[in-house]
């Protein structure tokens, strides 16, 4: 038994007591197919009990290496100390008022931490929500109310939400919204950098999108351009170098905010606190949640004081928006973050991964693609010595993951990509161990 930064004593190592998923999980499933709408699908249908550093343990007792984090969320580790006393004490003070009712002082420290530390030295201000989606579609409001225009561009493969705004806002088809719509209009997506595919410099890759803009949007039309730093759902797809400060600049140039959605590379996650510093890159508005409150309900708009204050009193809020249960959480959380040094650790798992396939990809031509940064990192497959995409392949490494207890997310466009999300809790040991099933996985499937 080992105490872990990110949860409660548990033997950090993957141990198989049943086949997965095992029977109580089984059960579990039937439950909730008669019980959960069918809308609500699951990744692995294993029924958890608890977590900590780098694993996961079901309620058959098996004990899986946990490569996903909650899709991002859990960057300090499942349930870990400082979050779990952060939100005892609160629970135990009052569990909500409604912050636009009567306000408390763990919304206020939440903006002022964001303020801070988020990009750039300006004057700034935050508006606290419950989720991804809701933070995005707020800052898409208060663009539009502060340049008094309607316009907003995306890019391919973006993700931005399930809302009716952030579908639209979203490229990938199937789940996210076959049958879903119609869509919020005024929303024009242009082409991403995507050095892979297209071959592209930042600078090259940028100017095919600005052409774009000014072709069939033109900016006295355009209110914002939203863009994850790297994109997440789409694939993990890390711009060019250039791409983002010259998107940057010309937003500046033309009177259009620029936004990053910083939901899923947000919080140390990329091996710094915000992706936008790798480039130096000041948005005008910030978009966060997922690791910011260690797995509870919290997301943030933050950026210039001028831009955020253009909203009129009552525009912005919501009901649970900012709770003190998740406002303590947070803070917790990123105290977590900057007391163990986390950024620096992240950097050190993408290291590993980024050796362990570069290696790998000597000798299996299938490997197309390794990128990322820091602990958010993908292996895009391809069919071998060819940039086809090989989603069948991908599936099928998934599938052997978890039937080998490591949990394992895919994602991407094509769905060819598997991504790499581990708490940044997680042993080396651990880490190494998970990749390792992948790399058997690969030669399974042959």
């Amino acid at each position: 038994m080992v105490d872990v930064i990110g949860g409660p004593s548990l033997p950090q190592e993957r141990k198989l007591v049943t086949s997965i998923p095992g029977p109580k999980s089984q059960e579990l499933l039937g439950r909730k197919n008669a019980a959960v709408a069918a809308g609500v699908g699951v990744a692995l249908p294993v029924s958890i009990v608890a977590a900590g550093g780098g694993v996961m343990v079901d309620a058959d007792g098996n004990s899986l290496i946990d490569l996903g984090s909650g899709i991002a969320v859990t960057g300090v580790g499942n349930s870990a100390p400082a979050v779990v006393e952060a939100v005892t004490n609160q629970v135990q003070q009052f569990t909500h008022t409604c912050f636009t009712v009567t306000p408390y002082e763990g919304y206020v420290q939440v903006a002022e931490k964001l303020n801070a530390l988020t990009p750039g030295d300006h004057e700034k201000r935050s508006a606290l929500f419950n989720s991804g989606a809701e933070a995005v579609e707020n800052a898409i409001k208060i663009a539009r109310h502060y340049t008094k225009k309607n316009g907003v561009v995306v890019f391919d493969h973006a993700y931005h939400g399930r809302t009716n705004l952030t579908m639209g806002m979203t490229a990938k088809n199937m789940p996210y919204k076959d049958g879903f719509g119609p869509f919020a209009p005024e929303i024009t997506r242009v082409a991403t950098s995507y050095p892979f595919r297209d071959g592209l410099s930042g600078a090259e890759a940028a100017k095919v999108a600005l052409t774009q803009i000014e072709k069939q949007v033109g900016a006295a039309n355009l209110a914002a351009i939203i863009i994850e730093p790297i994109q997440g759902e789409g694939g993990f797809i890390a711009p060019a170098e250039g791409f983002l400060p010259a998107l940057q600049e010309w937003a500046t140039a033309n009177g259009v905010v620029f936004i990053l959605d910083e939901v899923q590379t947000g919080f140390a996650r990329t091996g710094d606190l915000f992706a936008a510093n790798h480039e130096g890159v000041v948005p005008d508005l910030v978009t966060t949640a997922k690791g910011i409150a260690g797995g509870l309900p919290l997301s943030a708009v933050t950026g210039r004081a001028e831009i955020m204050d253009s909203a009129h009193a009552g525009g912005l809020g919501g009901t649970y928006a900012g709770s003190p249960i998740a406002c303590a959480a947070a803070l917790a959380t990123i105290d977590t973050y900057e007391k163990e040094n986390l950024a620096a650790r992240a950097r050190e798992i993408g290291a590993i991964i980024t050796e362990f396939f570069t290696e790998l990809q000597k000798t299996d031509a299938r490997i197309g693609d390794i990128r990322g940064r820091g602990a958010m990192m993908a292996v895009e497959f391809v069919e071998s010595g060819s940039k086809t995409p090989a989603a069948a392949l991908t599936s099928a490494i998934a599938k052997h993951a978890a039937d080998e207890g490591v949990i394992l997310l895919t994602c991407g466009t094509y769905g060819n990509v598997v991504r790499f999300l581990p708490p940044l809790s997680i042993s080396d040991e651990l880490l190494r161990e998970g990749l390792q099933i992948v790399a058997d996985a690969l030669a399974a499937n042959a």
